[in-house]
């Protein structure tokens, strides 16, 4: 998975790209698993967020990941966020920078692991909530996408 984006700044936006296990509906979240390509606050103008959730045996949430400090602030100009997902780990990328390796064998739950099931990919931009109280001041905000590529092995 690899984008070219440009991100919207300022306080209360939360874009996002990210992805569900295709299972959501029979199992829900967090057994499904959720992988965040790229989470960014507009109130932390420098930082990116890359983050693995999933459910325990019990279906309790559990996750990690990490946040980096980048410079110029990702709203400035277009990056690449990726992953290389392959079935022991997750490999989270800016720029040509890797950041983060999560270790799927972490979420191995009885036989179980949503990092081994199918997920489909979800680019949003939302408003407030983890994003922080909305700043009217900045809206209107623009998601610029020049591409997105997703490459199969298989």
């Amino acid at each position: 998975m690899h984008d070219d984006i440009k991100l919207p700044f300022g306080n209360g936006t939360w874009p996002a790209i990210w992805m569900l296990g295709d299972n959501i509906s029979q199992v829900g979240w967090p057994r499904c698993g959720e992988i965040d390509i790229m989470e960014f606050l507009g109130r932390e103008s420098h930082r990116i967020y890359g983050t693995c959730h999933y459910g325990d045996k019990d279906g309790k949430h559990k996750s990690e990941g990490k946040h980096i400090d980048v410079t110029p602030e990702p709203s400035k100009d277009f990056h690449i966020y990726a992953i290389n997902w392959y079935p022991d780990r997750i490999e989270f990328f800016y720029d040509d920078n890797k950041h983060f390796t999560f270790n799927t064998a972490q979420a191995d739950n009885g036989g179980d692991n949503a990092f081994r099931k199918p997920f489909y990919l979800l680019i949003n931009l939302a408003l407030g909530g983890w994003g922080g109280e909305i700043d009217d001041s900045v809206l209107p905000q623009k998601y610029y996408i020049d591409y997105v590529r997703v490459y199969s092995l298989e």
